[in-house]
């Protein structure tokens, strides 16, 4: 009997497990990620509904809008908020991931400064994380620890769909570079071929005049 109870125990908690994870992957909602073209500043406000939420997110420089740019050209996410002080900041020129703790809710804004001239499209997504704990209780009357195991799962998928998103994302723009790389490499062939055809011109040129002043003095 003790070995039958345990096996249907057992199987219990295995059916159980399985429809936690069936409401928490139907309830999921796959991180998206908002693109937008960066020409000097651009910002994006995200409201915080708790305090000490764990803020995560990245964005990626998914294609500058120029064929003639340096590596080297951080963009730059600076995030603000609700008082007013700076958060974090974060640079690069290729990607980033970023992750803080909330201090208070309310409106957090990300803006991205652009160094150079030429326009950048950028890939960026976030994700606000909240964990009910057991001081909750005092503000939620119906706490139940099954809550916190649904939420902690679905904070598992959540940072799995967000790597996901940033991994194709990264893809996209290695191609894009790849793609402007050979471009340049293109554009440097034809310039190297055309400065070749004008000096091979200028070189006759200078030859035959070379050889009608010749002529000329050898006529005296």
């Amino acid at each position: 009997m003790g070995s039958a109870a345990a096996a249907a125990g057992q199987t219990l908690r295995i059916w159980r497990g399985l429809a936690i994870f069936l409401f928490v992957a139907l309830g999921l909602q796959w991180a998206e990620a908002l693109t937008m073209t960066v020409i000097d500043v651009e910002c994006v406000y995200q409201y915080v509904e708790h305090d000490h939420d764990l803020v995560s997110g990245n964005f990626v420089v998914v294609e500058k809008n120029s064929d003639w740019y340096s590596e080297a050209d951080d963009v730059e996410m600076v995030v603000t908020g609700p008082t007013g002080g700076t958060m974090m900041t974060a640079k690069a020129s290729g990607g980033q991931k970023f992750s803080f703790r909330a201090g208070r809710r309310g409106h957090y804004k990300f803006c991205f400064h652009n160094p150079t001239s030429a326009p950048e499209d950028i890939s960026f997504s976030i994700h606000v994380g909240h964990i009910p704990v057991a001081s909750d209780v005092a503000k939620d009357e119906h706490f139940n620890p099954v809550e916190t195991k649904i939420a902690q799962l679905k904070e598992a998928l959540e940072s799995i769909s967000l790597e996901q998103n940033y991994l194709r994302r990264r893809d996209v723009r290695h191609k894009k570079t790849n793609e402007s790389t050979q471009r340049r490499l293109l554009w440097y062939t034809v310039m190297e071929y055309v400065a070749l055809i004008a000096v091979s011109i200028a070189q006759v040129y200078l030859i035959q005049r070379l050889f009608s002043k010749r002529i000329g003095y050898n006529k005296f």
